[in-house]
């Protein structure tokens, strides 16, 4: 009996892991492929992904490994911001770094923290009740847990078992991805690229480091099993057909397949299972939002669902995973919806993109965008107050350190500059920090485990009336 199984070892997966090992959940992941994938599905982490990573003490590995692009903020449907934009975060940057590179950090972490990873483990079947889920594998085994959540992809077999809708826009255009060597001089392929981008958007061919060119070109049709990866020969004919010539692509590290389906569950939870990631929703890759969507379902997740097993949750904690994070895969879905018409080359989107790039001249016009995009705008509905009620805290200097150094153990923080506060009986599920920042105006706030802010005020009763909404009862042990 485990407390949680989680179908699914990609970016999702295993940053759920970690968030639940932090609370000593008993977690197994299960993956279907036997070896890590190589695809290059995406390219960059978001200022709020970055965020997270800096929250759970991650951030150095990554930045080891990636590129900071400040300028990669500005951008919409391919349009620059004509000046720098800036958010309100410590990290005003995309992080380039390939997917294959995020899984592994994100998996060595689950690994570190506790978590059990089982590679070419294949979930084929699902039973609940109410106290837990059975669950069957490919090769027979079957066994038992708590909570089971699905975060095994677009195509989500735990999804089509609980019977969930996945409404919404089937695929009427399909992109061909791939990293490959090439024989053409680097100068061509740019010139080529430049001058086949003018009328074809979805065009795109350029270095990607380990001598290795990336390339996207439309397909001729919509595959009907998109889960099998384009032939070399069948990028080549592409590549020919738009720019015509394939630039002596050969000996590929990858080559996939993706469209513009466009598909959201209707719940994210039955009983004893959820859904997280692309299980949950499926988008146009416009603004590279899936991965970092993913990312930050299971930030929200995790400590919800901590809670629940752990037995301290209260009524309706872990239904707010679904009223906070559907609307966000909602508007994620509008976004890249919008971008994918900008890339139209037909007379009405293009009038619609001269409009857009000439509003982006306009700052607020800019900042709106790259918050969508980043995820830095998200605000929670907690009800009336000030306008930080409900966002996610930014990082900030205190007077002795960072806030984000005191949020890597996934805990609740009380950050309290009247000294006067107090959180006796939840001690077990909450930091007190007694400390100041210029840089918060308000006297104290308290912030739920993935950072978004819970109460602000200097009231005792009032904090004491706030406190058991997300953190449950009193302990009796303080």
């Amino acid at each position: 009996m485990f407390d949680v199984i989680i179908s699914g070892g990609g970016p999702t997966g295993m940053m759920l892991a970690s968030e639940l090992r932090l609370h000593d959940v008993d977690v197994l992941v299960l993956e279907r492929d036997a070896e890590p994938s190589r695809l290059v599905r995406s390219l960059g982490l978001h200022p709020r992904s970055i965020e997270i990573l800096d929250q759970r003490g991650l951030l150095d590995r990554f930045l080891a490994l990636g590129q900071q692009y400040p300028a990669g903020v500005g951008r919409f449907a391919g349009i620059a911001s004509p000046r720098p934009v800036s958010l309100d975060t410590a990290h005003d940057y995309v992080l380039g770094i390939p997917q294959p590179v995020t899984d592994r950090l994100l998996a060595e972490r689950a690994v570190e923290l506790g978590a059990e990873v089982r590679r070419g483990s294949e979930v084929t079947g699902i039973e609940q009740d109410d106290d837990g889920v059975n669950v069957e594998l490919a090769d027979g085994i079957r066994m038992r847990s708590r909570w089971l959540v699905g975060c095994d992809g677009g195509r989500s077999l735990v999804r089509r078992l609980l019977g969930i809708g996945f409404p919404g826009d089937p695929a009427t255009t399909e992109w061909l991805l791939g990293e490959v060597q090439v024989t053409a001089a680097a100068e061509d392929i740019a010139a080529v690229s430049e001058e086949v981008r003018k009328t074809h958007r979805g065009f795109g061919i350029g270095p990607a480091g380990d001598r290795l060119f990336r390339a996207v070109v439309p397909a001729a049709t919509v595959a009907e099993d998109r889960s099998v990866p384009p032939t070399l020969e069948e990028f080549r004919e592409q590549l020919r057909a738009y720019a015509g010539t394939d630039f002596g692509v050969h000996s590929p590290r990858s080559l996939t397949r993706f469209t513009d389906a466009t598909r959201l569950a209707e719940r994210y939870r039955v009983g004893r299972v959820l859904l997280a990631g692309d299980a949950a929703h499926v988008h146009p890759p416009l603004g590279g939002q899936g991965l970092n969507l993913g990312i930050q379902d299971a930030f929200n997740l995790g400590w919800k669902l901590a809670a629940e097993v752990d037995g301290w949750a209260p009524d309706g904690l872990l239904d707010t995973y679904e009223t906070e994070r559907h609307p966000v895969a909602e508007d994620v879905l509008t976004i890249t919806r919008a971008q994918s018409e900008l890339l139209s080359t037909d007379p009405g989107p293009q009038a619609v993109r001269r409009l857009l790039t000439e509003l982006m001249d306009f700052e607020d016009v800019s900042r709106f965008l790259a918050e969508k995009v980043t995820g830095i705008g998200i605000r929670y509905d907690f009800g009336e107050g000030p306008e930080l009620l409900g966002r996610r805290m930014r990082d900030i200097a205190l007077s002795r350190g960072r806030l984000y150094e005191l949020t890597h153990d996934g805990r609740g923080l009380l950050l309290d500059q009247t000294g006067e506060l107090s959180v006796t009986g939840w001690a077990d599920r909450i930091d007190h920090v007694v400390d100041g920042s210029a840089e918060l105006h308000a006297p104290a706030v308290l912030l739920r485990p993935d950072g978004h802010v819970a109460w602000i005020g200097d009231d005792q009763e009032d904090l004491l009336r706030h406190l058991p909404t997300w953190f449950g009862d009193a302990s009796q042990s303080d």
